[in-house]
């Protein structure tokens, strides 16, 4: 080739490359792993997003709380001739008329503004720590259908594997039958066992879609792609830390417990600023008087007597509030050490399951469907006999990654229960 037409073919070629480019990264489809996928979701969900709200409302309030009250400005002219227009003139306005301007301001005592602050502020921490329970829910929601995911996916590669070895199976017979070896019956027994496994392969790919669906839906239509997939395997992973330990960080990590704890604060916050309230507040106000061509200045101090009404109903309300949280702390204490108990009992007997499975009967399964199917083929076992081990190494393989799955949900729950997502 030529070195022109050899650079006129490269610069072709690069050309088709980039038109095509933009085609094939379309069909590709994005992938993300669980932790992406939580990330996505923190970041996209509306729900999550709407509640964050709460968190600048109380901050909101918080400046509201702060403020001090507004100065008042008072004015007022009296003996104003309006009926005998005739008096209007500079003497009768310095002699006769009268002219007040005055200036007030609400001294508030007990220290109202500060207390109005803090328990804003202690309100604001509690809203913050249930932003933060409704993440961790939110959390191990998309891990859970993250998990029906990876379940869905598996269910459908091992369908589509056994259909391909089921397939050959029939060829054999197909082929058998002709040559006489079987007989016609046994042939049709053969192919309508097969329709198990076309049917087992339509519903794990409607499955599969499904839980596709259901995962974008939390994590936002807008935050992936419709054409996404999932990274990552059924597996299993032991959990070392023991069932005290994990109670006990549970008491310091779980949000909603915080929560609890930090009402307690909140309600003693309220009892100081009921307390407060009490307090009478004082009007001061100057004002300065013009009447019969004499300036003056006047001070008024005027403040409720606190005879009747000492803001008594509040201040027992916010007791008996706080202890309203001190006792839904200790119910949210049970709660977590109860959540806890039960998702690591429930760990450790899907984990049983599961070794039960990986000890030998997986293996023992497939050696049997092997040692049947290599036995009817060479006429030392019936047909019968082949077709029940195929269907046994089938709802051996299923049962499996069902384990597998109910395992890794479990140990999300674990991992929700105790709040956080770094167990030993």
């Amino acid at each position: 080739m030529r070195p022109r037409h050899f650079r006129i073919s490269i610069l072709a070629a690069t050309t088709l490359l980039l038109l095509l480019a933009p085609a094939v990264e379309a069909q590709t489809p994005a992938l993300i792993t669980l932790d992406q996928a939580i990330d996505l979701a923190l970041v996209h969900s509306h729900s999550l997003k709407a509640t964050r709200t709460l968190i600048l409302q109380n901050q909101a309030q918080e400046i509201t709380a702060n403020l001090r009250p507004n100065p008042t400005l008072s004015f007022d002219s009296q003996f104003v001739p309006i009926f005998n227009p005739s008096d209007f003139s500079a003497t009768a306005l310095n002699e006769i008329q009268q002219f007040d301007i005055g200036l007030g301001y609400l001294f508030e005592r007990g220290h109202k503004r500060q207390r109005r602050l803090q328990g804003a502020q202690d309100q604001t921490a509690v809203t913050r720590a249930q932003t933060t329970d409704a993440e961790r829910t939110l959390t191990f929601n998309v891990a859970q259908q993250f998990i029906a995911v990876l379940l869905a996916e598996s269910t459908l590669q091992f369908a589509l594997q056994d259909l391909k070895s089921f397939q050959q199976t029939v060829d054999i017979g197909q082929a058998q039958y002709k040559s006489g070896y079987i007989s016609e019956g046994d042939y049709l027994k053969i192919k309508l066992q097969l329709l198990q496994f076309q049917t087992d392969v339509s519903s794990a790919r409607l499955a599969r879609v499904q839980a596709l669906v259901a995962l974008r839906a939390l994590l936002g239509y807008d935050a992936v792609p419709a054409n996404y997939d999932v990274v990552g395997d059924l597996s299993y992973v032991s959990v070392t830390a023991t069932l005290e330990d994990l109670q006990t960080r549970a008491l310091q990590e779980r949000p909603d417990f915080l929560a609890n704890k930090l009402g307690v604060t909140a309600a003693q916050s309220q009892i100081l600023l009921a307390k407060a309230n009490g307090k009478q507040d004082v009007n001061g106000s100057l004002n300065y008087t013009h009447v019969a061509g004499i300036n003056s200045a006047s001070f008024f101090v005027n403040f409720a007597l606190p005879i009747f009404n000492r803001n008594q109903g509040e201040i027992a309300r916010t007791r008996y509030a706080l202890t309203q949280s001190q006792e839904l702390e200790a119910a949210g204490s049970d709660t977590v050490l109860s959540d806890v108990s039960d998702a690591y009992e429930a760990l450790r007997s899907n984990q049983e399951v599961v070794q039960l499975y990986a000890s030998g009967y997986l293996k023992e399964a497939q050696d049997s469907r092997d040692i049947s199917e290599y036995a009817y083929k060479r006429g030392a076992a019936s047909l019968l006999d082949f077709l029940d081990a195929e269907r046994s190494y089938r709802a051996t393989q299923l049962a499996y990654r069902q384990a597998l799955s109910s395992y890794m949900t479990a140990l999300e729950q674990l991992k929700e229960a105790v709040g956080t997502r770094n167990l030993p």
